[in-house]
């Protein structure tokens, strides 16, 4: 196994010392290859499990018996789970070995699938999915580290672009599986779909990874504290994120309670990482200049990814009436162009600078959503298609050559911090992300509904002539009574302001994850050149 240093700088051979010839790239077997490509399946596996069970959401609280309040930890319980494991990863794949911890939580993932389809209840469901999550959280980060321990550098883009799949074209395909599954073959099948790619990422990993011993003396020496607190304090920031809006965040005694207690578990968590000798994730790597902006626009790209996959399909079936599948469709195109382009990335990454093919795909994806920001009642499938198409080459553009910089540099030991901290980061995006695009389409529908209230008063004119005329079409059609009929006037008139207020409500949210991508661009002219290092000889 290469260095890390050796196979993630991505510096041109002019800015290294001249050898005396240069080095052949290291050949890579293709049971290596086997192994990267089983562990980036098993990623888009877990990624996808998230948006495709969010698109069924509905129908799987009506089949269980669910309400729509409590049913919404469904996905809260994975969401939770999936977050506290990605960080604990890497050290865990120390104790037990890659192939043995890879390997059984991958065949645990399918298990809990299935297991899934056939809850027949809330708590069982809540239960599964949670446990599920803690599987699925283990391949994203696994897939990581493999690609970046297990390349040379001339290959690593082409791993990278294969990870990308899951980080990026996952959450933009998963709503359109989802979707399909529902409509046509019952909500029990967006679990089945995992059983026949998770059998064959299983047989790929248990040929191509190499047994190796397990060093279970770790747990002895392990980062108790660190991680007891960050499992507690992640947990808690999770649920906070996930449950404020809907519990009207501080106005909740239970939120309260949870943020305090996030606030004070992750705040002993930092200190303990950067107290003790041996820290579970080494968060010096923060302060190193790639891998700190890369962060930063980790995230940001996490709030905007997972945002907008939030966002569109509420503004469609709320605004449009459309329907899973229906919505599926429209969401495809923000994930077909992406199966098409990311495999070009890596040549691109051979031929330009990374940080300029990460600077244009901010630039697009930010310009997607600027482009929804002037909605209108018509505004639907047709209108969406060139903002989808110009948002999937922008993210497509973005993931691995941000990868590829941000942790270029990184030393072996430190791998699995990195590959923790990094995919930690844009999952954490997305909950920060979809909780405050709740919040901020719930306060800008209100605002805008007070606004537009103004306009309509019947002391206006054209108010009257509005209400006159919807009167007089609901006596036509039946309504006996004038004074019902004018009631329902007065209804319809409140619902199609309302209905306005919220699509002026949507076109804020667009606005405001266009502009969390600008200051990832910003991030961006901060990064150096891979292969650079500071006076001080930072990486």
């Amino acid at each position: 196994m290469s260095t890390l240093q050796t196979t993630l700088n991505a510096a041109s051979t002019a800015d290294l010392p001249a050898p005396a010839a240069a080095p052949a790239t290291p050949a890579v077997s293709a049971k290596t290859w086997i192994a990267v490509i089983g562990a980036t399946l098993g990623a888009f596996m877990a990624v996808l499990n998230i948006q495709i069970v969010n698109a069924s959401l509905a129908d799987i609280q009506g089949a269980i018996g669910a309400g729509i309040d409590d049913g919404g930890w469904i996905s809260t319980s994975y969401l939770i789970a999936e977050i506290v494991v990605i960080p604990l990863s890497g050290w865990l794949a120390q104790v037990f070995s890659i192939r043995i911890y890879l390997l059984t939580n991958a065949i645990l993932f399918l298990l809990l699938s299935a297991a899934c389809a056939l809850a027949q209840d809330l708590p069982q469901m809540i239960v599964l999915r949670a446990v599920q999550g803690f599987t699925g959280g283990v391949l994203i980060p696994m897939a990581f580290t493999l690609i970046i321990t297990l390349l040379p550098r001339a290959k690593q883009p082409v791993g990278l672009a294969l990870f990308a799949l899951s980080a990026t074209f996952a959450p933009a395909i998963g709503p359109t599986i989802g979707g399909y599954l529902t409509e046509n073959l019952g909500w029990q099948y967006i679990f089945y779909v995992n059983l026949v790619p998770g059998a064959v990422m299983v047989g790929m990993l248990w040929y191509a990874l190499d047994a190796r011993p397990m060093k279970l003396s770790l747990l002895r020496d392990g980062d108790w504290a660190g991680i007891i607190t960050m499992a507690i304090g992640l947990s808690a920031l999770q649920t906070v994120l996930e449950e404020g809006n809907k519990d009207d965040w501080f106005g909740s005694p239970f939120i309260v309670k949870l943020s305090v207690i996030a606030a004070v578990a992750l705040t002993a968590f930092l200190i303990i990482e950067l107290t003790v000798k041996k820290p579970l994730l080494n968060l010096r790597l923060l302060v190193r200049r790639n891998f700190g902006f890369g962060m930063l626009a980790n995230f940001l790209l996490g709030i905007a990814l997972y945002g907008s996959v939030f966002i569109l399909p509420q503004y469609l079936s709320r605004i449009q009436g459309y329907n899973a599948e229906q919505i599926g469709t429209v969401l495809a195109w923000t994930g077909l162009p992406q199966l098409m382009l990311i495999p070009l990335v890596p040549r691109l990454m051979q031929r330009f600078d990374a940080r300029i093919i990460i600077g244009i795909g901010f630039v697009l994806f930010a310009g997607s959503n600027f482009m929804n920001i002037f909605m209108t009642n018509d505004y639907a499938a047709d209108q969406l298609l060139w903002p989808n198409v110009v948002r999937a080459i922008g993210q497509a553009l973005v993931m691995a050559p941000l990868s590829a910089v941000a942790t270029s540099g990184i030393e072996p030991e430190n791998a699995g911090s990195a590959s923790g901290l990094f995919n930690m980061m844009r999952n954490l995006g997305g909950a920060v992300g979809i909780a405050l695009l709740q919040t901020v389409l719930t306060k800008r529908e209100q605002y805008h509904s007070n606004v537009l209230m103004q306009s309509v008063s019947v002391f206006e004119q054209a108010t009257r002539t509005r209400l006159e005329q919807l009167t007089q079409y609901f006596i036509n059609h039946g309504v006996l009574d004038r004074a019902d009929a004018a009631h329902r006037a007065y209804v319809a008139i409140g619902h199609t302001v309302q209905k306005q207020a919220y699509i002026l409500a949507f076109s804020d949210t667009f606005y405001l994850l266009g502009m969390a991508l600008i200051v990832a661009l910003i991030a961006v002219f901060f990064l150096k050149k891979p292969g650079q290092t500071s006076a001080g000889g930072a990486h």
